[in-house]
């Protein structure tokens, strides 16, 4: 039967129909995952992420991957790490290398968007899968994504904004970013801000403006630029540094909304100075990353080529 099911060997055709005829009654499926540990297969994923020594956002999505890493090796799953510094040049250095090399699946984030593009079309003609993480091209189609839907979380923000609010409501978005950032996703959050308040056209007590600072030049901030402000939007997760400077010149009675349980983060949402943080789970989303990768290729199983993650809303009070 092994010889049929398999195409090993001369067989008579007789035979053939016989063993036919059971598997079409009886419905047998074979087994992927017994045959890539009989044949000791092996699947080898590459993992094109920004170093994360020094920025705890990605150092929490990398401990996601590595726990995936532990749980699928006896599987014959093996990551090859592809870590680059926060600049292009460094970032298109490691991708040449992706595409130079031979895989059998893709995790990554399109952290520089031209880069992450150009380096998307040459490693798609290899038709391997490929999977992101923190941000999605949404443009771009035949890869999967897991991560949190930007625009959607933008407006639960501006949700959360206009909670409680009778009086005239002065809101201040301030967008904190690299020079060298590019990516697109802080644009959908505000994108999806703005979208909650057009449609909520009675919420006309809203007045809103913007700055934008670099994280390397923190000076730019100054006690006048929150004169008369009553709410601020961080659409990334460096609400922490409006809220340090709030605090260091004692400015209160300002709701801030940010982003992610980042340790700097969570000391201001304890001490209430940070009202509202969205969690968009970076752990969670470089663990299903890789298991995506795994079912995909290891499993053969189907797969949803878009998973969101849930929309989590943490204050003070439901910190754990």
């Amino acid at each position: 039967m092994d010889r049929i099911i398999h195409n090993r060997g001369q067989v008579a055709q007789e035979n053939i129909d016989k063993v036919n005829a059971i598997i079409d009654e009886y419905g047998y499926k074979r087994n992927i995952f017994a045959s890539n540990l009989a044949f000791n297969k092996k699947f080898k994923f590459a993992v094109l992420l920004p170093q994360y020594n020094d920025l705890e956002y990605w150092g929490v999505q990398m401990s996601g991957i590595k726990k995936a890493e532990k749980e699928f090796a006896s599987y014959g799953v093996n990551l090859e790490y592809f870590l680059y510094d926060f600049d292009p040049i460094s970032f298109n250095k490691m991708a040449q290398i992706v595409l130079e090399s031979d895989f059998d699946g893709l995790l990554y984030a399109p952290v520089f968007y031209d880069e992450a593009i150009r380096f998307l079309k040459e490693f798609k003609k290899t038709e391997k899968p490929i999977v992101m993480i923190d941000s999605n091209i949404a443009d771009s189609e035949g890869h999967a994504y897991v991560g949190q839907n930007a625009f959607k979380s933008g407006f639960l923000a501006g949700r959360l904004t206009s909670f409680a609010v009778k009086e005239e409501r002065q809101v201040l978005i301030v967008k904190i970013t690299r020079d060298i950032e590019a990516t697109s996703v802080y644009l959908q959050r505000i994108d999806g801000f703005y979208s909650f308040f057009r449609e909520n056209k009675h919420l006309t007590n809203f007045k809103f403006s913007e700055i934008t600072i670099n994280d390397s030049s923190l000076d730019q901030l100054d006690c006048a630029i929150f004169e008369g402000i009553n709410s601020v939007f961080v659409p990334n997760s460096r609400a922490y540094i409006v809220a340090q400077f709030l605090e260091d010149n004692n400015i209160k009675g300002i709701r801030i909304i940010g982003y992610d349980l980042l340790d700097k983060n969570v000391e201001y949402l304890k001490k209430g100075v940070i009202d509202f943080l969205i969690n968009q789970k970076p752990e969670d989303q470089g663990y299903m990353g890789i298991n995506h990768l795994y079912k995909k290729l290891v499993l053969q199983e189907p797969v949803d080529e878009t998973y969101y993650m849930p929309l989590e809303i943490i204050v003070k009070e439901n910190y754990i």
